[in-house]
């Protein structure tokens, strides 16, 4: 549907059956681009729940094309092949061309292998532009056509964006690093009209930070250092540009402060709406940590209790976050997110931000490369130990939970501590081995291990949980969606055998047609008053 400004009046461009989404008019006004799959082509998301496995294995259709809308007439013209899934684009300056990421195969599977292409708009086939070594995300074709700019880097997830800015010649080439040496995580790139310049919004160590960049000296410029988290509505940092580059605006919120609009010069932005005025956050005020950990300066967020009271000891929950590659940044949580009911029940709640994180280069991201589970937990423990020294915090009632890679890490810690006194693992895993064959996204290993679990087992045994269980004592609920096809639930049926085997204090739980996200509101009830009762029973002191 298109509407016009002026007199509000709308008109139905066209009607297409299936899926569309992404939607953007192209330079000239002539046409809209959007991704598009038919009706038979839609498939579930990496983080909704699969379809049960029976019939063909494998033989699943899942396609996303890139569709040009033309306003005239309203017609749909597919532009790419019919085996190619895209999974973002952007419109060259001519209106003739987009630049896509694309992959042949599973959508879901393969976003870590995706490639960049040049399409025409009209018809023909994509022009490989370049084959990155990393994963890809954000291509954006530069206003005066000659170059594309793109986040590459490991990730771990698509739509957790983070990395270094890379740029390629548009008629192909071998691409170049830009932020090889950053200690910020660029997550977002807009060109200017002034040719060879960028805006580029990055993870910051807790808070965001936009910075001008030199397309062909890779020069950088802080713009503004924010304390804040900003977002032009996407989980990671982002802004809208204008076309001068001299004008940003975002939502920024922060642990203490709601979202609200904020425009203007990056240095001098200015609030534009109040629409949260006097909202107060639903949990106890939060405090940037920062430790050092090997080579490291590590960060991370401390939540007091709600009820805080100086002269008091209280438990503590380390909740590790998914990712591996995202961070817990400085944003409003809910009332209903767990770490604030964690907080209003009377526990810190202590969140980092360990190697393998956004938000000190990618270096620091890929640190956890083939390490899995001894770096990061011993960034994750040194920050323990900080947080001890210098809060109220009681040694003896400290918890660990986590979902996805903190699932994981949770699952992992409990066999090489016992310093926790109880757990809730979500949807973690267990053994590497049974993941790679149990799992629908299994390409994002290979980056993180170096080869498969088949050609190098031993790197993937080495950081398996299941493998130390015998260590394990501390009381663990496990939780899982019982259609993950991210962190399918065997794994934690594995885990929570290997714990009842071990004599350990454990109960698993399966949320009947859940995914990787636990989505039922019923089920999310349920797993929050579990989770809950579960360090309740273990950390609450019968003072308290």
């Amino acid at each position: 549907m298109l509407v016009t400004v002026a007199d509000g009046q709308s008109r139905v461009v066209a009607t297409i059956p299936g899926e569309m989404h992404d939607a953007r008019f192209s330079p000239d006004g002539k046409s809209i681009a959007v991704l598009y799959s038919r009706p038979e082509e839609i498939a579930f998301g990496p983080t909704q729940a699969a379809p049960r496995d029976t019939g063909v294995i494998g033989d699943q259709v899942d396609r996303q094309h890139l569709g040009v809308v033309d306003l005239a007439t309203g017609h749909l013209r597919v532009v790419t092949p019919a085996d190619l899934y895209v999974y973002e684009y952007d419109w060259a300056p001519d209106a003739r061309r987009l630049v896509i990421s694309a992959a042949t195969g599973s959508g879901n599977n393969n976003w870590w292998t995706a490639r960049l292409y040049a399409v025409p708009a009209d018809s023909g086939s994509p022009t490989e532009i370049a084959r990155p070594s990393t994963q890809i995300a954000v291509p954006r074709w530069s206003t005066d056509g000659s170059e594309i700019a793109y986040i590459g880097g490991i990730m771990s997830d698509q739509g957790s964006t983070g990395g270094d800015v890379w740029v390629v010649a548009a008629s192909g080439g071998t691409p170049k690093d830009l932020t090889s040496s950053a200690t910020i995580s660029p997550s977002d790139l807009a060109w200017t009209a002034t040719p060879h310049q960028l805006v580029v919004s990055a993870w910051a160590s807790g808070a965001s930070d936009i910075v001008s960049l030199d397309s062909r000296t890779g020069d950088a410029r802080t713009l503004a250092h924010i304390k804040a988290h900003v977002t032009g509505g996407a989980f990671v940092p982002s802004v809208s540009v204008s076309h001068d580059g001299q004008t940003v605006a975002a939502a920024e919120e922060s642990l203490g402060d709601p979202p609200e609009v904020w425009a203007g010069p990056p240095a001098r932005l200015e609030q534009v709406t109040h629409a949260n005025a006097g909202v107060t956050p639903a949990y106890g005020r939060a405090e940037s940590v920062e430790w050092k950990s090997d080579a490291f300066t590590v960060q991370g967020w401390l939540i007091y209790p709600a009820d805080f009271k100086p002269g008091t000891r209280y438990p503590m929950i380390v909740q590790v976050h998914g990712g591996p590659a995202a961070a817990v940044p400085a944003r409003w949580m809910s009332e209903q997110s767990t770490s604030a009911v964690l907080s209003r029940d009377g526990y810190f709640v202590f969140m980092p931000n360990p190697r393998g994180s956004y938000g000190q280069g990618e270096a620091f991201t890929k640190a956890n490369v083939k390490d899995f589970g001894y770096g990061d937990l011993r960034d994750v423990m040194a920050g323990v130990d900080t947080v001890l020294r210098r809060f109220p915090v009681d040694s003896a009632r400290m918890g660990l939970t986590g979902w996805s890679y903190g699932g994981y890490m949770t699952m992992w810690g409990v066999t090489q501590t016992n310093r926790f006194k109880a757990a809730v693992a979500g949807a973690g895993i267990s053994d590497w081995l049974s993941y790679t064959g149990e799992n629908g996204i299994d390409e994002w290993m290979l980056p993180y291990f170096g080869a498969t679990a088949y050609d190098d087992p031993a790197v993937y045994a080495k950081s398996s949980p299941i493998n130390y269980i015998r260590r394990a004592h501390t009381p663990t609920l496990v939780v899982v969606g019982e259609r993950d096809v991210e962190c399918p639930a065997p794994q934690s049926y594995e885990f929570w055998r290997g714990l009842e085997r071990n004599g350990v204090t454990t109960q698993l739980v399966v949320y009947p047609d859940e995914g990787h996200g636990i989505r039922n509101p019923a089920h999310t009830r349920d797993l929050q008053e579990r989770t809950i009762r579960w360090f309740d029973q273990y950390l609450k002191s019968p003072a308290m």
